[in-house]
């Protein structure tokens, strides 16, 4: 088989790209280890920035995000028993952010992608790029019993941080940045009416909380634990008192709880690996880069690697122009420090970190006292969480 580009990973970065290639005339698959079914019922974060979501309209994949997305022109901080608002809409010159569920988001791709009849492989096994500094790379992977080789002019490694295709890479030409956070978030889906139309992050002397939503009937609910813990041993009652705790009175009385949909501790992470191309082969989203959910910054960095790469491509293909590609992991690496200079204040301000001191207690409030005394400091939280410019 041959094809322009071998995407690896058939997740929304793999899949959009995929997407994007094809509408300009540019051969591709994807390759996905996992069935379609599971891809499908992974719970990930659903606060979309701005560009984002024009990626997502230009891949001709955005109308139910239209319809059924919830806008959101600013989100809550709960803070010492009361409610502070940034208003993203004033302080970002009128941008926003959309709330749609990633597995939604995920689907609309797969439908996109059926539509157009493009070459969607699950359940590929002992996927393997080859070659990758020359320039005839190759792909294999198995299925049954047969292998399967693909090649291509280039591959993309859109396979998570435990995938193939940072792997690939020999350890001497990668460099690997990481920081391991003392906690978790455990997390609850539950079928009920949102505690609030916006999201709240709570900071708590108990420990960070975040109430958010998937849609006017769906909600997403966190409590940051210790990394110790499992998920036996939080019962939904147990969760939901815990909850309360560290919401302000007044929210925790408006909470409507219910049975858990699904529940999961999600450890917090740190993490970049540059550069970001090697010969042949570019790596994008989880594969390359990993923040903590407390900016929501994890999907739309990587849409962001999508727009970097899909343009390299482009012009490559239609103009012979190589620059968009030889320059990709400079200017991708240079947006992913940024969001994770913005994930790792937003986890640093919110969170209770165990060896902190009480200097670390006082600079937290004073950080927030002066956030919301400073109308600088609303519009630079505002503009990094509504998304920087590609």
């Amino acid at each position: 088989m041959k094809v322009q580009v071998c995407i690896i990973g058939g997740g929304p970065s793999g899949l959009m790209l995929s997407q994007l290639l094809h509408l300009q005339g540019i051969d591709t698959i994807v390759l996905e280890k996992s069935s379609r079914d599971y891809v499908l019922s992974r719970i990930r974060a659903g606060v979309l920035e701005h560009g984002f979501a024009e990626l997502m309209r230009e891949a001709q994949c955005g109308e139910r995000m239209d319809r059924e997305g919830e806008i959101h022109h600013g989100f809550y901080i709960a803070h010492d028993g009361k409610l502070d608002r940034v208003d993203l809409h004033k302080y970002s010159g009128g941008s926003s952010v959309v709330v749609y569920g990633q597995t939604e988001l995920t689907r609309d791709l797969y439908e996109a992608r059926d539509k157009l009849g493009g070459k969607v492989v699950h359940n590929a096994l002992d996927v393997t790029p080859h070659d990758v500094a020359s320039d005839k790379p190759y792909v294999t992977y198995r299925t049954g019993e047969e292998v399967i080789r693909v090649d291509c002019d280039y591959i993309v490694g859109a396979d998570g941080f435990h995938g193939v295709s940072r792997k690939s890479i020999p350890q001497d030409k990668l460099q690997e940045f990481e920081r391991v956070y003392p906690f978790g978030w455990l997390g609850v889906l539950s079928r009920t009416k949102p505690v609030s139309p916006e999201l709240i992050y709570a900071k708590h002397e108990r420990g960070f909380a975040l109430c958010s939503l998937r849609s006017q009937v769906l909600s997403r609910y966190y409590v940051q634990v210790p990394l110790t813990d499992k998920v036996e041993d939080w019962s939904d009652d147990a969760f939901w008192e815990e909850l309360k705790r560290r919401l302000p009175e007044k929210v925790a009385a408006e909470l409507i709880t219910g049975p858990s949909i699904e529940k999961s501790i999600a450890p917090l992470r740190s993490f970049v690996a540059e550069p970001m191309r090697y010969g042949r082969l570019f790596l994008a989203g989880d594969a390359a880069h990993i923040v903590p959910p407390t900016g929501a910054r994890g999907l739309n960095s990587a849409a962001s690697d999508i727009y970097y790469l899909y343009h390299g491509l482009l012009d490559h293909y239609k103009k012979g122009d190589d620059t968009g590609i030889d320059g990709y992991s400079q200017r991708a690496l240079a947006r992913i420090w940024k969001a994770q200079r913005f994930s790792w204040w937003m986890t640093t301000l919110l969170h209770r970190f165990p060896d902190r001191l009480s200097y670390d207690d006082k600079l937290q409030d004073t950080e927030l006292a002066y956030l919301f005394s400073s109308e600088a400091a609303q519009r630079s939280l505002a503009e990094n969480y509504v998304g920087l410019p590609f």
